[in-house]
């Protein structure tokens, strides 16, 4: 890593671009028993992300404790509160001498971790400045809420370097859409983007797919053909559910990441390649660490820094932003929603996140009101039927006959969309807000 990716990083979780917010609380854990004792660690409302505990390298808070796990607890800013994970450590995390999986920290309660003990307290932080900057939105990803603004400096500051990054967020949060944005917005902006899905290739090919293979190197392989990497070669690589990666292929990654050189599948020489690694995952990673399931030196190596992306029913105030942005990306009038439909959003739980939020919205000017009606709900017509009146066969079930207007529904947005920018997807994607990737699979649906 150069000097100067140094600094960004070491700058990264202290943004100085402040505004004045709501009273906060910084909590301080001080050791008052254990080899560390008489240190104190600092969280603040600038951190983005959840915090380790643990004898690991990989952690922030890093204890010389022989009854410490490797990766033993996460600590995370929720609202107020400090919440505690127990990461399926060996000897336990325990809160006032009660053995926790999960707990939420206001302050004064004592934290213990092997023979380790915290003290946690709160310092009050009144009106003061607080380190969550103004924006709604980096890149792809659009979000002014509180949650969303305090990764905005981090994202920023990594787009600017080429060290590796580990997005971490449940389904349909953005990770990609984030690996995205920090590659257009950073240095490799005119080198390929590649995308490599670990969950979407047999299990058998992931290692040919990756670093390629060479004619007549299996059956099947009747020509030579580049891997990821190779076609990653001065872009951006974003590796796809990586937690999902066999463990037997987790040391070739690793090499391929420390060495910059690939082996292609039946071939005897090294390949230089020049790419910048993000990864990307819905599983806890710390877990699947712990659990031996995810090499500890391979996370070390790719989680040089880590975003975690919340989920849409943590992102207070979110669902209208995003809802208004979508509703007008796709050709309808924001002001035409109606009331009770956003409130109705707002109080939805969004188990699909954002996708699920777009996908919603997408139904819903397709179909109109039809989009909100139960399979077993009469459909009115009138005098004022529109135009998909033609794509509606009462003779199909309803998932099938929503569907149906889904798919003409993104046929003619694709086309559309390629038609205001002469092809060019690259351009459609962005216009469009969501991963070039998913716009391609549109893409090829509608040839179908």
């Amino acid at each position: 890593m150069r000097d100067s990716e140094r600094d960004i990083l070491a700058t990264a979780v202290q943004p100085r671009n402040a505004l004045k917010a709501h009273a906060e609380a910084l909590f301080v854990l001080t050791v008052t028993e254990g080899p560390e004792r008489g240190q104190s660690f600092r969280l603040d409302a600038s951190a983005p992300t959840r915090t380790l505990v643990g004898t690991s390298p990989a952690c922030e808070i890093r204890l010389t404790d022989n009854e410490v796990s490797r990766r033993h607890c996460a600590l995370e800013r929720v609202g107020g509160a400090l919440k505690v994970i127990d990461l399926t450590s060996t000897n336990g995390t325990f809160v006032d001498r009660v053995k926790i999986v999960e707990a939420e920290l206001q302050g004064g309660e004592f934290l213990r971790v092997g023979s380790t003990m915290f003290q946690v307290e709160t310092e009050s932080l009144g009106e003061s400045t607080v380190s969550v900057p103004p924006g709604s939105a980096f890149g792809r990803v659009v979000g002014a809420s509180r949650e969303m603004r305090r990764l905005y400096p981090l994202t920023t500051r990594l787009a600017q370097t080429t060290v590796p990054v580990v997005i971490e967020g449940e389904t349909g949060t953005g990770k990609e859409a984030l690996a995205e944005s920090i590659h257009e917005t950073g240095p490799r902006a005119a080198g390929p983007f590649v995308v490599f899905d670990c969950t979407a290739v047999p299990p058998s090919l992931v290692e040919a797919e990756l670093f390629g293979h060479e004619q007549g190197a299996f059956a099947g392989a009747l020509h030579e053909r580049k891997g990821v990497f190779e076609q990653a070669h001065g872009g951006t690589l974003l590796i796809d559910e990586v937690g999902d990666l066999d463990p037997a292929l987790q040391p070739r990654l690793l090499r391929a990441i420390e060495r910059s050189e690939i082996r292609r599948v039946g071939g005897d020489k090294w390949i230089r390649v020049d790419v910048r690694v993000l990864a990307a995952t819905r599983r806890d990673l710390d877990r699947e660490v712990q659990a031996g399931r995810f090499r500890d030196d391979l996370f070390h190596r790719l989680a040089v820094a880590r975003i975690e992306l919340p989920a849409l029913r943590n992102r207070i105030g979110d669902v209208s932003v995003l809802a208004t942005h979508f509703w007008q990306e796709m050709g309808g009038d924001p002001r035409a929603i109606p009331r009770e439909l956003m409130q109705k959003w707002e109080d939805y739980g969004w188990p699909g996140n954002v996708r699920e939020l777009r996908n919603t919205i997408a139904r819903r000017l397709a179909l109109g009101e039809l989009a909100d009606l139960e399979p077993s709900a009469p459909i009115e017509r009138g005098a004022q039927a529109d135009a998909i009146d033609r794509f509606v066969d009462p003779a199909l079930p309803f998932p099938q006959a929503r569907d149906r207007i889904l798919d003409e529904f993104e046929q003619r947005y694709v086309a559309r969309l390629l038609a205001m920018h002469d092809g060019d997807v690259a351009r459609a994607a962005a216009a469009s807000g969501i991963g070039r990737r998913y716009f391609q699979k549109l893409k090829a649906r509608s040839k179908k």
